[in-house]
């Protein structure tokens, strides 16, 4: 498998890579798959190296960067391909920054917590997250053919208003960027977030048949789809004690958390 001294990658199927960035304290995971005739990739990690460098070593064929939402972690090498989509609620996130957090903020959290070398290039007091105009704008329902494998999106809002997650019909793997991971609380405590909206998504994904494996935008790389049972009993729960609110805290469940 392909050695790098700041990504990880591991491949989940003949034509399904994930490209991890572990020495970060976000354990961020972007997803390259392959069809026939190109390819898909789920966001482009934290930008502090160049992600194309891996892309180009795995494969030959164009490439759609499918952006599961509009937050530092998940574009930061967009401007290393030339073809964008975004869910249309996030477009203008894309063109000129990301709403309620600021620049200080960003480089912050960028930087902090490392635990290997970064790459010299890396400035942390001038790391700036991508803009730039989308190709194309991704709704509900939305299919993307990469020729012998069909991805669709689905919008589930609730961590950012444009947050979508990516069902690949043909291995039955489910893409939940920030909606659904472990380790670390799920959240939804920010302005731009929606408690109701997350739990609502939350429990939208646990009714798409077929999913053979989970594979969340950090930590854990592959989630059984058993833990949708205990999503929807979380779902259930939160709505009983009437938690479902900005300032009710972190909610801890079988396998991962919430936190309001």
């Amino acid at each position: 498998m392909l050695k790098d001294e700041w990504f990880t990658v591991s491949q989940i199927d003949r034509n399904t890579y994930a490209i991890s960035e572990l020495g970060h304290w976000e354990k961020v995971h972007s997803f390259l798959l392959i069809g026939q005739n190109k390819a898909a990739l789920i966001d482009t990690g934290l930008g502090i190296d160049n992600l194309k460098r891996i892309t180009d070593q795995l494969t030959s064929l164009p490439i759609d960067v499918i952006t599961t939402h509009v937050h530092s972690d998940h574009i930061g090498s967009h401007g290393a391909y030339t073809r964008i989509f975004v869910h249309a609620y996030e477009e203008e996130w894309l063109k000129t920054g990301i709403v309620g957090l600021s620049l200080e903020q960003i480089r912050a959290n960028t930087a902090r917590d490392i635990t290997i070398p970064v790459p010299a290039t890396f400035n942390p007091t001038t790391y700036t997250p991508f803009m730039g105009v989308p190709t194309g704008v991704l709704h509900d329902g939305d299919e993307i053919a990469l020729g012998n494998r069909t991805l669709q999106v689905y919008h589930t809002p609730g961590h950012s208003p444009g947050h979508i997650v990516i069902f690949d019909r043909q291995t039955g793997y489910l893409f939940t960027g920030d909606l659904l991971y472990d380790t670390t609380p799920i959240y939804a405590f920010y302005p731009t977030t929606s408690p109701v909206d997350l739990v609502n998504s939350l429990e939208r994904i646990t009714q798409i048949s077929g999913v053979t494996m989970i594979y969340g935008s950090h930590h854990t790389l592959g989630i059984t789809p058993a833990i949708f049972e205990e999503v929807k009993r979380a779902t259930r729960y939160l709505r009983q004690q009437d938690l479902i609110r900005f300032g009710t805290g972190i909610h801890t469940f079988e396998g991962f958390s919430i936190q309001f």
